[in-house]
């Protein structure tokens, strides 16, 4: 039970008053606030539009949310300030998409503002929210007002003002959840896209599902999940302030006869006009295991990486920073971030097959409609409109990788499904036609990237109808990072199919495991627990010493020719051995090239290329 007291107010009236908030009672707000967000993410989802589609909000605020939630369980305190930190840690390590990164900023600078508290008058509660909107604010490189940004300022502005005059943490909170409610219902007069759809803001909308929770906290009610939708007139929107519920679908009066009102706003936006199409987020370890490492400083990092893209956030926190950016190459942004140290957590998604996919959902629901008329109302979409949104990208692409690393790097080159698999897990025909009919491209290409998975490859082309689909036959994971390098988006399938294939066939591809048995092959004496070296998958070296093999297969990978050697790190490879390696391979090939990637597969302490 919250601590409150009993005040006289308008005679001999009695009311409860909440004057002070503990830890204890933070942690009820925030739980409530998580069920309330959880249990209406997809309203939120459904709301998502800006600024352009890239997943869906409601499902990144529930996840950033939960992970926040969850280890504030493994960190209860009745201490406020402790609580608050515990919060905010779990929501930056959980953050997901835009709207996740915002929102861990908002509970980041509020946790910093009760840090030495026990407990919280409303003066200081006022304090802690509007902290937390600084701190967002700082956070994103250009702020968009018209977003979650705009609904988390003018709460907090009017809780500030609000505490100069009362001194009820349960007004205040109501007071926050008012403003909120009607700073989300302008947001589209700030933010033109949200007005020409017919929407507000789906990341304003969630954080309004959060406050909605804390002010029920606050009441000790349980929560009303029965809320009415404001309905849309097409052709005078009229945004109510009635919280917290959802502007969205047309009202039925509306509707013509064979049209159909997107379930989504997503629906109602040109896929073409997405101008950066990969949602890129990961996290770096400042200076882990880098030597070199340049010099983080928050301002310059923005600066550089806000040129490959846009939607940049840039979160920093001790030795790590979270970033997310939409970027026409994730590689690029990926490949400046290392300098600054290790990248982890690395999630690259393709907006553009995302929002192909919603537009058929709906083509598929409207073609379900019945009377179809295409000469109807623009304002709202039809199938014969629908149709002509959707337009199957003319390639796609499937790759069988293992390790978080390598999967990474296989996504930033404009791979669409990765299938984790590898030696000792191999994934089924079944797996792989599943992941082409995920992908709505036209000709879509596999690469299987190890032997043992060829075959089960080349049986899913039987399988799929509707599109073409090639596999090439790579052996290696490098064979397949070469391929994908070498593809021409211009170009046409069966051009592309001889380039992918050249560059496969040109790359020397290297291994090192370890034996599971005792072994003679190939006049090569082979100890259990011995290092051994695989050039192109065969095995030609052995030893007790792992850079002793490792040098081995060096030597036969450059022993004709190369200029650059690639290195992916294993899930057991040693920070101290990998640099042996390297400092091996440019003492001894003064001019070759020397690239090393933290691969994280299973089984392989290095998986080496030589080009």
């Amino acid at each position: 039970m919250l601590s409150r007291v009993l005040v006289a107010e308008g005679g001999n009236q009695l009311s409860k008053r909440l004057n002070v908030l503990n830890g204890t009672d933070f942690i009820r707000m925030v739980e409530m606030g998580a069920e309330q967000l959880r249990q209406n993410a997809d309203k939120v989802n459904a709301l998502n539009v800006f600024p352009v589609p890239d997943g869906d909000t409601g499902t990144n605020m529930n996840l950033t949310f939960t992970s926040g939630v969850e280890e504030l369980r493994r960190r209860p305190s009745s201490h406020i300030g402790k609580a608050a930190e515990a919060l905010a840690k779990g929501l930056l390590m959980g953050a997901r998409g835009n709207s996740g990164v915002i929102l861990s900023q908002l509970f980041r600078g509020f946790a910093k503002s009760v840090a030495n508290m026990d407990e919280v008058n409303a003066e200081q509660l006022a304090a802690a929210f509007q902290q937390g909107v600084d701190m967002a604010y700082k956070a994103v490189v250009k702020p968009v007002e018209g977003t979650i940004l705009s609904v988390a300022k003018e709460a907090a502005k009017q809780g500030v003002h609000h505490v100069k005059r009362h001194s009820d943490i349960q007004s205040l909170m109501n007071e926050i959840q008012n403003k909120a409610t009607e700073a989300l219902a302008h947001t589209p007069e700030q933010l033109p896209v949200l007005k020409q759809v017919g929407v507000v803001d789906a990341g304003g909308q969630g954080l309004l599902y959060i406050y909605n929770g804390f002010v029920h906290a606050l009441s000790d009610a349980d929560i009303d999940m029965t809320y009415t939708v404001v309905e849309r007139v097409p052709s005078s929107v009229r945004y109510l302030a009635v919280p917290p519920k959802v502007i969205g679908r047309a009202s039925n009066n509306d509707k013509q006869p064979g049209q159909h009102e997107p379930v989504s706003a997503q629906a109602k936006l040109a896929t073409e006009d997405i101008v950066y199409g990969y949602c890129t987020e990961f996290m770096v370890t400042l200076n882990a295991h880098k030597t070199k490492a340049r010099p983080f400083e928050e301002h310059d990092f923005r600066e550089r990486l806000s040129a490959f893209g846009d939607s940049l956030l840039v979160v920093s926190d001790d030795d790590l920073v979270r970033v997310h950016i939409h970027a026409e190459y994730p590689g690029t942004v990926m490949n400046a971030a290392m300098e600054y140290g290790e990248l982890s957590r690395i999630k690259i998604e393709n907006m553009r097959d995302q929002h192909t996919h919603i537009l058929m959902e709906e083509l598929e629901l409207a073609e379900q409609s019945h009377h179809v008329d295409d000469t109807a109302s623009a304002s709202l979409l039809t199938p014969h409109v629908l149709q002509e949104a959707v337009k199957l990208k003319r390639f796609g692409f499937v790759a069988i990788s293992a390790g978080t690393g390598i999967s990474g790097i296989f996504k930033s080159l404009g791979v669409d499904q990765v299938i984790h698999g590898g030696q000792s897990m191999n994934p089924s025909t079944e797996d792989i036609v599943q992941a082409v009919n995920q992908i709505d491209a036209l000709t879509v290409f596999v690469l299987p990237n190890n032997s043992n998975i060829l075959l089960a490859a080349e049986q899913a082309v039987q399988l799929i109808e509707g599109k073409t689909l090639v596999v090439i036959p790579t052996h290696t994971i490098p064979q397949g990072i070469a391929a994908m390098i070498a593809f021409q988006e211009n170009e046409e399938p069966e051009i592309n199919v001889k380039l992918m294939q050249q560059a496969a066939d040109q790359v020397e591809s290297g291994a090192v495991t370890y034996a599971v048995r005792d072994t003679t092959l190939d006049d090569l004496d082979i100890k259990q627990g011995d290092y051994i070296g695989l050039h192109n998958n065969k095995i030609m070296t052995a030893d007790k010493d792992l850079l002793t093999a490792c040098s081995a297969l060096i030597d036969s990978l450059l022993a004709s020719g190369g200029e650059v050697v690639t290195i992916y790190t294993g899930e057991e490879a040693n920070e101290e051995q990998s640099q042996q390696l390297v400092q091996y391979i440019e003492q001894t090939y003064s001019d070759v090239e020397v690239e090393i990637h933290r691969g994280g597969q299973p089984v392989y302490f290095y998986i080496v290329s030589a080009e």
